[in-house]
């Protein structure tokens, strides 16, 4: 809006009045008043101000002579606020699940809630989590640090996966890889974490040192804990997956498949799950530093994780739940 400087007549009003007014009602009392000057001629006016018809006739319309701060801006406030349509026990259902996972968002919080027999939307969750932080009594966890390097090695044995090998059902192939961590200066921990490509199953242990002896121990945690045959594994060139780990895939019938070099897009799904264990366990939960007690701890994250926490890449179904749903779906193919 282009508007052209005037001396405003009425400054004296002002005076008289005692009012202070803004420099946009000034503006608009200057409108007024070269208005009344010019036998009240709209057009003249708008062209000298540079305003529409619209917006002169709408202060007009205003205008109290003798209440010059009518020509202030009004509030833009609503007069009939939205108030809010969930009820007490949503909100403490939605904060005492948040605080039980501090890292899962809506989405995941909605699935969980209305498994617990809550009536509610995905954006009423975004909502009632929105009005908890602006309270105060929702904040997020301060991340710990906690480096998850990993170490590159040259390994003098390989085998490819080979193109066309098919992975359609739980077990076909399972990544595994290990992660670094290290919580506090001076300790170091290894976690060997597998995950099944199809129904992202998870299997997790932690050790003091990563080895070839231990990769082959994690071989029988890993079989004893999926609930389906393991078919084939699919690992970098970390040393500790040679030696013993190979000789325990051969002699239990296992695939083993090693990925090239400097490859770990190839191993995406389990680079996955480590970043997804760093960030909703490591980094929120006062986990123990001894190992036994930390693996107890893990295998109750384990147990959540599998069993509790919804999947987007499953539909938000938890990698139970897509199991169950894929032996029916088996068991209704061999009948037909």
């Amino acid at each position: 809006m282009q508007i052209k400087s005037a001396r405003v007549r009425g400054d004296k009003r002002l005076g008289r009045i005692g009012a202070e007014l803004s420099r946009e009602a000034k503006v608009r009392l200057a409108w007024m008043d070269f208005y009344e000057r010019h036998e009240h001629n709209v057009a003249q006016t708008c062209r000298h101000f540079g305003i529409s018809r619209q917006t002169f006739y709408r202060w007009w319309g205003r205008y109290d002579p003798g209440r010059l701060r009518s020509l202030e801006s009004r509030s833009h406030r609503p007069k009939r606020l939205r108030t809010p349509a969930w009820t007490r026990e949503l909100v403490l259902a939605v904060l005492h699940q948040r605080e039980q996972h501090p890292r899962w968002g809506k989405d995941k919080l909605a699935v969980l809630l209305r498994q617990n027999g809550h009536e509610v939307s995905t954006s009423m969750v975004g909502r009632v989590l929105a009005h908890l932080k602006a309270r105060g009594v929702l904040r997020e966890p301060l991340g710990r640090a906690v480096s998850a390097h990993r170490r590159p090695w040259n390994r003098p044995y390989a085998v490819r996966k080979p193109k066309d090998y098919p992975v359609h059902e739980p077990g076909d192939l399972v990544q595994v890889d290990t992660l670094d961590l290290r919580p506090v200066p001076g300790v170091v921990l290894k976690q060997f974490t597998a995950r099944d490509m199809v129904s992202r199953w998870d299997v997790l242990e932690v050790h003091t040192r990563a080895t070839a002896p231990l990769a082959a121990k994690f071989l029988s945690t890993l079989q004893a804990r999926l609930p389906f045959p393991l078919k084939a594994v699919q690992v970098d060139g970390g040393s500790e997956f040679a030696a013993a780990f190979e000789d325990a895939c051969q002699q239990r019938g296992i695939r083993l498949f090693v990925l090239p070099p400097r490859s770990p897009k190839l191993n995406g799904c389990v680079e996955r799950a480590n970043r997804t264990h760093t960030e909703e366990f490591y980094e929120v939960t006062d986990f123990s530093l001894d190992v036994a007690t930390l693996n107890q701890e893990l295998r109750a994250w384990e147990h959540t994780y599998n069993t509790v926490r919804p999947h987007q890449a499953l539909g938000y179904l938890t990698p139970l739940q897509f199991i169950t749903q894929w032996r029916i779906q088996q068991k209704e193919a061999h009948c037909h």
